[in-house]
């Protein structure tokens, strides 16, 4: 071992903290470090060291001086990270040496400004700490709607720019009253420097409209009384309004549904905590994670039978949505001890119409949600942009599978396998969320919606500003799909900057690949039910060789017409009758699709088809899907986007163990059918028959695998597309795949579907660039 190098003539002096020289370090602290209690944390650990020095927000982050004795300093500098606030996401620490001053005390100084980059941290559900005092009446924010700190509350909602303070939030229209400021001002509380602190003396207004207006507690006290009897309330959260109705009244459930004109899609549902959500459906240690985490998400959970809720929330699905409270506001509109009677569990639902975006303006919901809501529960605290619910499903091995990425997760940064250049990726027109991304790292906006009408195109350009604004990305190259007809496309080509145009599938996998930090080639399966394909073609049911360079097509699903268009998307019983064409099957009248479509229509379909009038192929299996769910008679007319595969989904969760699928292979689909029919024709149970497809489609993927491997080499496989958000399909596919020796990857941070599209066209546009 080796020896200190001490002279043995005079013995070494113990160092103590007084015999140390002082040093000073600049600390240069980058990542989500504005908004999250960050300063204060930095102020408390320097104190507790006897260290002195200042902090303040910068364009770049935070930027620390610290000074004291060279172990002290030490510790400072590892303490930093190992003990961050819970919000705080720090990406770079970078120090130098600064000469001693010989100062003491340690500040918080004002916000520098200039050129850089720092990160503003997604909202946070209201932690315990907020709650315990929410309930207090000894506390002076007893039922404070409003009620927040450092580790919870608004953050990317409410923030217009950066750096975080309270001037570049909404917050800067409340002056602080001075019992906030002086929480505001003592490091010793859990609020100092909290930029959207408040309370009933100088925080938002709570406002109640419509029939009866009221103010304060008198509002929410009233909007409670008004569930209560079975009204529908039009309640703002922090990204935008919801409509909310007692879920388990039918009258007030069926109405909802009527007024939205929402056919048959499931409502989201709230409850007031963990237990009673598990009695609505089945809620193992991994749901429970991610139900009560910070992000608070709608978590999808297997339905009980029997259950309390109104038949009409979520007819036909085998899930609920469920989630907790994650504002004040949502929590005391389950009441506190004391209060009078109210619903146990709510429906909140987006506060739109369908087709439209989020309304987060208050004069704009009084407008466009008049004749959906009884009543506006509502504040003055202004909303920057729209942030809808996320959405998550978790898979059998725990692991969370993104549905829809938005509030609590919208904008955190999710880093890249590569460097790209600056670059704006504008997704696609479904379930679009655009893509900023630069260096190693890539920022999602929140959900935005369809592109279909006029107001989500202007919400997608106030997005797009937003989010550059707080990530001061100024892009050098536009992203976007390969579709001519796509409205995030016609943006794109009109802004004049280079444009790269992705092939869908191609950036579907480029997605999951950049999310799992793959830089390497993969065989990627890409299913879902519609992408502008290479040869004109709506693809769908793709196996490629890809990276971000390129891909190669190695298989797909036979091609069929799609007869119509959208009017086959509506409508899966024409899927159906155009597979069964294909196949050289009769459309038999005892088949429940031939029998659901009206006779003049099928012969108008017979002649569609035999002169390929408006019939583009297609080799979509969310199509196949469709075709199959109206086959076996589950879902003939589609009232939203994939409900006859999630209905054909809901009946094969039935069956029990089921092991032998269909003969299938993506080439020739032609045997399954006729063996479908074949069971139909034998009186098989509908869940069985489900079942047996679910099979059949994971081992025609295992199959097309095995085979691409043998060509390539490539043992990793990526599973994407909207096709994935099946749980039931992900499991059998990611089980077969994995017992046939292959590397499974599926998303975990981006959805599946064209939620995450942006991401991957981003890195491709990125690396073709380049080339």
């Amino acid at each position: 071992m080796k020896q200190p190098l001490v002279s043995p003539s005079a013995p070494a002096e113990p160092e103590t903290k007084g015999s140390q020289r002082p040093v000073r370090r600049l600390v240069a602290v980058g990542g989500v470090v504005q908004g999250v209690g960050f300063r204060p944390f930095v102020h408390a650990l320097a104190t507790e060291l006897d260290l002195s020095g200042q902090v303040a927000n910068g364009p770049d982050g935070a930027r620390i001086e610290i000074e004291g004795g060279p172990e002290a300093v030490a510790a400072f500098c590892h303490r930093l990270t190992a003990d961050a606030p819970p919000l705080a996401d720090i990406t770079s620490v970078a120090t130098s040496e600064l000469p001693p001053t010989g100062g003491t005390g340690f500040a918080i100084v004002p916000s520098a400004t200039g050129h850089g980059r720092t990160l503003v941290p997604p909202d946070a559900a209201t932690c315990d700490a907020c709650l315990t005092e929410l309930a207090d009446p000894a506390d002076r924010r007893h039922r404070h709607p409003f009620i927040t700190c450092t580790d919870c509350g608004p953050r990317f909602t409410i923030t217009t720019a950066m750096p975080y303070d309270r001037a570049t939030t909404t917050m800067a229209a409340f002056p602080m009253c001075p019992d906030c400021a002086a929480e505001y001002t003592a490091p010793s509380d859990r609020r100092f420097h909290a930029q959207p602190i408040a309370c009933w003396a100088c925080g938002p207004r709570l406002r109640l409209s419509g029939a009866v207006r009221r103010e304060g507690g008198a509002a929410l006290a009233e909007a409670r009384r008004m569930l209560a009897a079975g009204a529908i309330v039009a309640v703002k959260g922090i990204g935008g309004y919801h409509l909310v109705c007692d879920a388990t009244a039918p009258r007030a459930v069926g109405e909802l549904r009527r007024r939205k004109d929402r056919g048959d899609k499931p409502f989201a549902v709230m409850t007031p905590d963990a237990d009673t959500a598990a009695r609505l459906g089945h809620l193992g240690p991994a749901e429970r994670r991610v139900l009560t985490g910070r992000s608070r998400p709608i978590v999808l959970l297997r339905r009980r039978s029997p259950t309390p809720l109104a038949p009409q929330v979520c007819p036909g699905s085998p899930d609920i949505g469920v989630m907790l409270p994650y504002t004040p506001l949502h929590r005391l509109l389950f009441g506190l001890p004391g209060d009078p009677p109210s619903p146990g569990v709510l429906v909140m639902t987006s506060g739109n119409l369908p087709g439209e975006p989020l309304v987060t303006d208050d004069r704009e919901a009084m407008l466009r949600l008049d004749g959906l809501a009884d009543a506006w529960l509502w504040h003055d605290r202004p909303i920057v942009v729209a942030c809808d619910d996320s959405v998550v499903r978790v898979r059998a091995d725990g692991s969370p599978l993104p549905i829809r990425r938005s509030r609590g997760f919208a904008p955190a940064r999710i880093r890249l396998p590569v460097a790209v250049r600056p670059v704006l990726a504008v997704g696609g027109d479904l379930k679009n969320a655009l893509c900023l991304a630069e260096g190693d790292a890539a920022w999602l906006s929140a959900h935005i919606g369809d592109m279909d009408s006029l107001s989500t195109q202007h919400a997608f350009t106030r997005a797009e500003s937003h989010l550059r604004a707080l990530t001061r990305v100024e892009p050098v190259r536009i992203a976007a799909d390969r579709h001519p007809g796509y409205r995030s496309a016609r943006w794109a080509r009109c802004d004049g900057r280079p444009l790269t145009l992705v092939q869908h599938h191609h950036a579907h996998i480029a997605s999951a690949m950049a999310e799992h930090g793959l830089d390497e080639p993969v065989l990627g399966v890409a299913f879902d039910g519609t992408g502008y394909g290479d040869d004109g073609a709506v693809w769908g049911g793709e196996v490629l060789l890809a990276d971000y360079a390129g891909y190669r097509r190695l298989a797909h699903l036979a091609y069929v017409p799609l007869p119509g268009g959208d009017a086959a998307v509506r409508n899966p019983y024409r899927m159906a009758l155009a597979h069964l064409r294909a196949a050289g099957l009769a459309w038999s009248p005892d088949l429940p699709c031939a029998a659901t479509c009206p006779p003049e229509e099928r012969r108008l379909l017979e002649s569609q088809l035999a002169r390929g009038i408006a019939c583009v192929p297609t080799s979509s299996v969310g199509r196949l899907f469709d075709a199959v769910s109206s086959l076996v008679g589950v879902c003939h007319r589609a009232g939203y986007e994939a409900q006859a595969a999630v209905e054909l989904e809901a009946a094969a969760q039935t069956a029990g163990g089921m092991r032998d699928g269909y003969p299938f292979a993506l080439e020739d689909p032609a045997p399954l059918l006729a063996a479908i029919v074949a069971d139909l024709r034998a009186g098989t149970a509908v869940p069985l028959i489900a079942a047996r497809f679910h099979l059949a489609v994971a081992g025609a993927v295992r199959t097309a695998c095995r085979k691409a491997h043998r060509s390539t080499g490539v043992r990793t496989v990526v599973l994407t597309g909207g096709v994935f958000s099946n749980a039931l399909l992900d499991e059998m596919c990611t089980t077969g795949l994995a017992e046939d020796g292959f590397t499974v990857l599926g998303h975990t941070v981006v959805p599946p579907g064209d939620g995450g599209l942006a991401l991957g066209q981003a890195v491709v546009a990125a690396r073709v660039a380049e080339t």
